[in-house]
């Protein structure tokens, strides 16, 4: 495996704790991770958690600072955030190869330095675009401002920690409000690398706090008095624990969960591109572990032996190995657990009666160590079954058959969860008529979806509510005041 000196910055994060105020504070009162190399399974820093102690000095922080941000004229906030984004972008290399240090991530998959910068760039730009309404009245004036919620409690996900902070943090932040973000054990670098540019940038001292623990402090984090919004990535069970601990002091939650994305295939598609999207984003791209990843792939019966042999071959070819290594597609799994949950999975959809096509297996050799499975692909799966209708957040595929489109509609909208869908084909009646009928947040036709800030992204369902991303995205971080403003005498 190649060591770079982003293994430095690791052990300088690791090392100076929490940023709360103007402080890293050392802390481990809620223990010590030993944060292990997905790719080498070899400790490479021990990461002091919160117990809550920290949490509660963030908010204060937090707390303090905020209406001094708010009050800053919308430009200079605007300076502030075009900084962190420039500061972000210089420091692309490094944020890719973090990444692949803290979660396993390929350097080829993404650029987290890049997305991150674009969604703080984005919303610098509303910083000064934030108006409010006027309305027609009888006499005096009616009118709508927009007004910061204060602090905002952002947890964003293990798999993309520091793009996680661009789109949580970026509208917090342009909206005027001030943030305690914490990381997750398993991959906090990303996020407490963006705490330090960001102060680079010139944020306040205590508009951005970043605490990293684990369930304690989430749970400190999301009962917290103080807090007066959380934003929230992650699965939907944790989600239903948050959403109890929040209840007590109804607190408002933007959540953004799991996903168990239909990716249908027609006959007229172009079944090359189709075959090249299905392969590349359902067991490879993240190893799979990405919640609007298009994991139950249905293929028309007519073109079904075709698109499947096509699709096994790709799979196959995908190169898997050092995520640090530019010509590596696919990289580890997260932790040893997650690789043992996964392999659970792998297991019991074999008994359940589905086709194990490619994969299925711990690799060996120079990647033992690590925590990598091979790219899976089970054909021939039961609607009904495990596999299909749960996530696995791994790099495993569920190849399904249909016949005829109101059986695939109906099996696609037959799901739990509603984050994404994926649709082939060149019939445009078709196209509009599966738009108007899947019960999910986003659509793809004939493609990706672009994780583009100008666009609003969430689900239906048990996949959460709110949305990140455009102008939906700045709204989840203002309140409406309503002002009527009567004529003085």
């Amino acid at each position: 495996m190649r060591v770079t000196e982003t293994s430095n910055i690791v052990l300088r994060l690791a090392a100076q704790g929490h940023l709360i105020g103007e402080q890293w504070v050392v802390g481990d009162a809620g223990g010590t991770h030993h944060h292990r190399n997905p790719a080498t399974g070899e400790v490479q820093a021990d990461v002091g958690l919160d117990d809550g102690t920290g949490i509660d000095e963030a908010v204060r922080a937090a707390t303090a600072a905020q209406k001094d941000w708010a009050a800053r004229p919308p430009a200079a906030r605007a300076e502030v955030l075009f900084r962190l984004a420039d500061l972000l972008d210089d420091h692309a290399p490094e944020a890719a190869e973090l990444a692949a240090l803290d979660n396993g991530t390929p350097v080829s998959a993404m650029n987290p330095g890049a997305y991150t910068a674009a969604w703080v760039r984005y919303y610098a730009g509303w910083c000064d675009k934030l108006d409010g309404e006027v309305l027609p009245s009888g006499g005096g004036r009616e009118y709508v401002r927009l007004e910061p919620y204060g602090v905002i409690a952002a947890i964003p996900p293990w798999n993309g920690s520091m793009m996680g902070m661009g789109q949580k943090c970026g509208p917090a932040l342009a909206a005027g409000n001030a943030v305690v973000a914490k990381p997750p054990e398993i991959a906090p670098f990303g996020m407490l690398r963006f705490g330090e540019l960001a102060l680079e940038a010139g944020v306040p001292p205590g508009v951005l706090n970043v605490v990293t623990g684990g369930p304690e402090a989430g749970a400190a984090l999301v009962g917290h008095p103080g807090v007066n919004k959380i934003s929230f990535t992650g699965g939907t069970a944790t989600a239903t624990t948050l959403m109890q601990i929040a209840a007590r002091n109804l607190t408002p939650l933007t959540f953004e969960l799991g996903g168990k994305s239909a990716n249908i295939i027609f006959p007229d598609a172009d079944l090359h591109a189709a075959v090249a999207m299905a392969a590349y984003a359902g067991p490879t791209l993240l190893s799979g572990q990405g919640c609007a990843l298009p994991t139950r792939l249905y293929v028309h019966d007519e073109v079904y032996d075709g698109v499947i042999s096509k699709l096994v071959a790709t799979v196959e070819a995908s190169r898997v190995g050092d995520p640090l290594d530019p010509q590596t597609m696919v990289g580890p799994v997260v932790t040893e657990a997650a690789m043992e949950r996964i392999l659970g999975v792998i297991e019991r959809a074999k008994s359940d009666g589905a086709t194990l096509l490619c994969g299925g297996h711990r690799l060996g050799g120079p990647l033992a160590q690590g925590w990598f499975i091979a790219p899976t692909v089970f054909g021939d799966v039961d609607h009904d079954s495990d596999l299909a209708r749960h996530e696995v957040f791994g790099p495993v595929l569920a190849v399904l058959r249909f016949s005829d489109e109101e059986e695939v509609l109906a099996k696609a909208n037959d799901s739990d969860l509603g984050l994404s869908a994926y649709l082939h084909t060149r019939d445009a009646r078709r196209i509009a008529h599966f738009i108007d009928k899947l019960e999910v947040g986003t659509v793809a036709v004939n493609g990706m979806s672009g994780g583009s800030p100008t666009m609003p992204f969430g689900g239906v369902k048990h996949s959460g509510f709110g949305r990140e991303g455009g102008r939906a995205g700045i709204e989840e971080m203002v309140c409406r005041k309503a002002v009527f403003e009567h004529p003085l005498d």
